[in-house]
């Protein structure tokens, strides 16, 4: 992990927020299994993934790609079982969110599962749905964006 260039501290729970390194790789593809390694390894040196650490030690991360080559898109956004449910995941969304409007973006998209709450997540946050995708034999993908 790569402390020395951590971007943002949150002085409430001791959790940085920074942007993956390949040394963070090995530890993030362990958990991230709807991503190929190679692939993963390339968003990492794109700095498109984002990291949130706690004591020392990754807890989530963040990880977007660009809907259209101009709009940022969140693919993934995952917390370890044992720091659920404590408000880092909006937290690190929201710095996500800094960044990218620091890079001139004005809008964000993101999308959820209809059978996840991750849905009501996204929504607490001004989120927006703005249609959804059904691909055959599939649970219905809702799409999400935001203007910043």
């Amino acid at each position: 992990m790569n402390l020395v260039q951590v971007n943002q501290k949150n002085k409430e729970d001791n959790m940085n927020m920074n942007y993956a390194s390949e040394l963070d790789l090995d530890f993030i593809s362990g958990h991230d299994h709807h991503i190929a390694k190679e692939e993963l390894l390339k968003l990492i040196l794109d700095k498109k993934v984002l990291i949130a650490i706690k004591d020392y030690k990754i807890c989530g991360w963040l990880r977007y790609s660009l809907f259209w080559n101009n709009i940022p898109f969140m693919n993934m956004l995952y917390f370890l079982e044992s720091e659920r449910g404590k408000g880092q995941g909006r937290k690190l969304v929201e710095f996500w969110e800094n960044e990218m409007k620091s890079k001139g973006y004005k809008k964000l998209m993101t999308s959820t599962l209809s059978d996840e709450n991750a849905q009501h997540f996204y929504r607490k946050l001004n989120y927006i749905d703005s249609g959804c995708l059904l691909l055959p034999g599939e649970t219905l993908e809702i799409l999400f964006v935001k203007q910043i």
